[in-house]
């Protein structure tokens, strides 16, 4: 399976692409650059949209406008050009930033944050958290001692939620509640040996057949697992440090993947920051909107 690459804007840290229903186009970001892209498939155009703030992670809201996760623990809303803050900073968050979102059913958001100084290299101190928000814009903290809060989805039946710590290379799967958002009896789904080759899980995407398909930051590939945690199939790109996933298309077919190191091509492969999209032979779902601020 030869993945077609889309864009490369030498993306450092490609990453959280989402489709976008409504619009038919895609959306993703370059974290430590502060952009944001989207690509529209049926007339192959793509472009900037935003240059700012980082922006660790979005989803779309009820209303289509996008809702951006970013430094501080700020939180934003932006349409067309306009940005509008509905929480200025979360204080424990002021020397970090978010790194992974999904939206739930109904619409809260999970929000995840990276451990501070962990861009730099300074990987020993685990002091990211996971964090529910409410429409209401309350939040809680319900994890800590995190060291890359990452990829996330929800089994088809929404009993359950994955988890990804891209620093202790564990998806984890936790009891989920719907009506209130509560998680609940962590086990560890599956684990990502300490190989160079291997790499480390990062984002995920679900897809209709309730697997997983994980990204492997540092292993160059994207790998599907079944609900039982097999290993069932391996997408390779060239790319080292493949970042995330998320399914796009009228049909939900299209699987679009982002890849980081767009500034050291010699280092991370000559596909390095780029945007590729492959056709797995399987649909995705549709991912859920978040309604905060409503």
């Amino acid at each position: 399976m030869e993945p077609e690459l889309i864009a490369d804007y030498q993306c450092v840290v490609g990453e959280g692409p989402l489709w976008h229903e409504d619009e038919m186009r895609l959306y993703w970001s370059d974290i430590v650059t502060g952009r944001l892209f989207r690509y529209d498939p049926a007339t192959s155009q793509h472009e900037q949209i935003y240059a700012g703030e980082q922006v660790g992670g979005f989803t779309i809201q009820g209303d289509g406008a996008l809702l951006l996760f970013m430094e501080r623990g700020k939180i934003a809303t932006w349409r067309d050009g306009t940005l509008s803050t509905l929480i200025d900073e979360i204080p424990a968050e002021r020397p970090t930033r978010f790194n992974d979102v999904i939206a739930d059913p109904r619409g809260r958001v999970f929000c995840g944050t990276i451990s501070p100084r962990f861009d730099d290299g300074e990987q020993q101190n685990l002091s990211g958290r996971l964090y529910r928000l409410e429409p209401d814009l309350t939040y809680t903290v319900l994890l800590e001692g995190i060291g890359v809060s990452n990829g996330m989805g929800f089994t088809p039946d929404l009993r359950h939620l994955y988890y990804t710590d891209t620093a202790t290379r564990d998806i984890s799967l936790f009891d989920y509640d719907a009506e209130t958002g509560a998680i609940a009896n962590r086990r560890q789904f599956a684990y990502v040996r300490d190989d160079p080759d291997e790499g480390a899980p990062d984002g995920m995407t679900m897809d209709a057949e309730g697997c997983v398909w994980s990204a492997r930051w540092g292993g160059g590939c994207l790998v599907r697992y079944a609900p039982d945690g097999r290993d069932l199939q391996r997408i390779r790109f060239p790319a080292r440090k493949v970042s995330s996933a998320t399914f796009g298309g009228p049909d939900l077919t299209d699987l679009y993947v982002t890849t980081a190191g767009g500034h050291q091509k010699d280092v991370d492969g000559p596909g390095a920051g780029a945007l590729f999209r492959v056709w797995p032979g399987v649909r995705g779902v549709r991912e859920f909107r978040s309604q905060i601020g409503r």
